[in-house]
């Protein structure tokens, strides 16, 4: 057993970090402010090659592993979530359902553009009356002699507005419950397809989130993914790769937090001494440190498992209920190191801390994950 990142890794690492830095970094509080989609930045990741990072070069993706995704995840994640949370979402939700369970001819069509970034990535999943209660999609797509005919509606889904296609489940037998919802690949500008953009969010201001409604949308036999009656197994595999990169993004979310606590604390005098003096900072940095330290081996250790193709549900769900709510308490405690600054947008630590409450609650719930941990030991 060793912990080394390897050549390749160390590389992308270095790589990312530098561009999360210069390119990224600059502009997230006013990001932040005004709510503009960093259109920009991806057209430079995607001219880095990093759009497909872990998909095959076939389809023009990187051909890297998931340790690599997880790492670029978490330094988008250290300067701005927003830019974290859409590639994330672009490779996890919008690239590895293609990738896992498209054909050939599908993988072609659709994975390329995702891989050379010429659009972002969505998967659309959740729905007004069915969130962590994924069994209970409403929508529902009719076979119409070779097409099928879609009409409901989603919510929360990521990246939409600038996705060309994606993929979605929906209701195709509703006799057989869990095993009668299948995915289609969906075109947006399809006639009938609305995408929306009428959130207000706590948090995550730069990501696009959006709700789909579908009004007769009408899409070919070919771009039913999978077997008919297989979404649901489907998009329950799709959510455990999805949780490696939530739990990356809390991992890089909950270091930078850090960073600017410990910065802080170095600098700020108090009683003519540097916070950092003060054993109670000392040691509110000190358990920081490891908590962040403890999640990013359970993350990594998650995607190395799904790297070498074994199981890893139990260790994605552990490493993101881990890491999410280790990231709420850092940010938390980077604002009380800050005092009345941390609860300036200035200093923003503020920002982190409104950003990681999503990260328990996206890719299911710090309650769902806790069912998926106890399913897989056995009770």
């Amino acid at each position: 057993m060793h912990f080394d990142l390897t050549a390749e890794q160390a590389m992308i690492r270095d790589l990312i970090r530098d561009f999360a830095d210069a390119e990224v970094a600059p502009g997230a509080v006013e990001r932040d402010r005004t709510g503009v989609f960093p259109v920009e930045i991806f057209e430079k990741l995607a001219k880095l090659g990093l759009m497909g990072l872990p998909f095959s070069e076939k389809y023009g993706g990187g051909g890297a592993d998931t340790v690599s995704f997880a790492i670029v995840v978490e330094e988008l994640s250290r300067v701005c979530a927003s830019t974290g949370i859409t590639y994330s979402a672009h490779i996890s939700l919008g690239g590895a359902p293609l990738d896992r369970f498209g054909t050939e001819e599908q993988k072609a069509k659709y994975l390329t553009p995702i891989c050379s970034g010429e659009y972002l990535g969505a998967f659309g999943l959740t729905e007004p009356d069915a969130g962590s209660d994924a069994g209970g999609t409403r929508t529902a797509a009719v076979r119409d002699g070779d097409r099928w005919i879609i009409n409901g509606t989603k919510c929360f889904i990521t990246n939409a507005s600038y996705a060309r296609n994606l993929v979605l489940t929906a209701v195709t037998d509703r006799s057989k419950g869990t095993n009668g919802i299948s995915a289609f690949i969906v075109p947006t500008d399809a006639p009938g397809f609305a995408v929306s953009e009428r959130y207000e969010k706590m948090g995550l201001h730069a990501s696009n989130t959006t709700e789909l409604v579908l009004d007769q949308v009408t899409v070919p036999e070919e771009n039913l993914l999978g077997v008919e009656g297989s979404g649901y197994k489907q998009f329950l595999a799709v959510l455990d790769g999805g949780r490696i990169g939530i739990g990356a993004m809390a991992v890089g979310l909950a270091q930078g937090a850090f960073d600017k606590a410990l910065g802080y604390a170095k600098q700020r005098k108090q009683f003519g001494q540097p916070l950092s003096a003060f054993q109670a900072i000392r040691f509110k940095l000190a358990d920081m440190a490891m908590n962040i330290e403890a999640a990013r081996n359970m993350v990594y250790k998650a995607a190395w498992l799904k790297d070498q193709g074994r199981g890893f549900k139990k260790e994605a769900a552990m490493a993101k209920l881990f890491a999410s709510e280790m990231c709420m308490k850092v940010c938390d405690q980077a604002v009380q190191i800050h005092g009345g600054y941390g609860y300036m947008r200035e200093y923003e630590v503020e920002r982190f801390m409104r950003d990681a409450k999503l990260l328990e609650i996206g890719e299911g719930t710090s309650e769902i994950q806790r069912m998926v941990i106890a399913g897989q030991i056995g009770c």
